[in-house]
């Protein structure tokens, strides 16, 4: 199984990198098109801010890529920043066109702790898992949620996670398992 990392200038890229080596999968850092073209599952990452992540994808010429692979119905996991990337927009950084790959955009926390960092509880299924976010998607392909908040949306051949997996011990890897026995 190749899973091709988006390598693009956002954060937590080896930590992912390394829990997918874990997982058993061959993991590569993707920047260039055609890595994420010859990929079984390719991942968008992402730790920072979503204007300077989109110039990044654009300027690697890996927005076009992942468009194409939703396009032919090619898996894809967007993790915490990946998942607002592929939205339709994002509130942040005065306003930011998304990939569009999901409807719906991404808007500031409003209530509770911001930054919200720490484990919690996805519904369904129990499970806790580590967030670190600032920014929440709203839409309606959210599929799970955690504490009222989108934990993971699923739209197309796209999934997306708010939680990081990477850095959510045993249940982060077995939702790495679960993704890489889709594909």
């Amino acid at each position: 199984m190749r899973v091709a990392i988006c390598a693009y200038g956002a954060g937590n890229v080896r930590s992912v990198e390394l829990a997918f080596l874990r997982a058993g999968a061959e993991a590569v850092l993707a920047q260039t098109p055609e890595t994420v073209r010859d990929a079984d599952l390719a991942v968008l990452p992402g730790v920072g801010s979503a204007g300077s992540a989109m110039a990044g994808l654009r300027e690697r010429g890996l927005d076009e890529a992942l468009l194409r692979r939703a396009a032919a119905g090619r898996p894809t996991l967007g993790i915490c920043l990946g998942l607002q990337l592929a939205l339709d927009e994002s509130e942040e950084d005065g306003g930011v066109a998304g990939l569009g790959l999901v409807p719906g955009r991404a808007v500031r926390l409003r209530g509770g702790r911001v930054p919200r960092i720490g484990w919690a509880t996805v519904e369904p299924g129990s499970e806790a898992f580590w967030f670190a976010h600032s920014y929440a998607a709203e839409t309606p392909a959210a599929t799970a949620t955690s504490e009222g908040l989108a934990a993971v949306v699923e739209h197309g051949s796209f999934t997306g996670v708010q939680f990081h997996p990477e850095k959510s011990g045993a249940a982060g890897a077995r939702f790495l398992k679960r993704c890489l026995s889709r594909v």
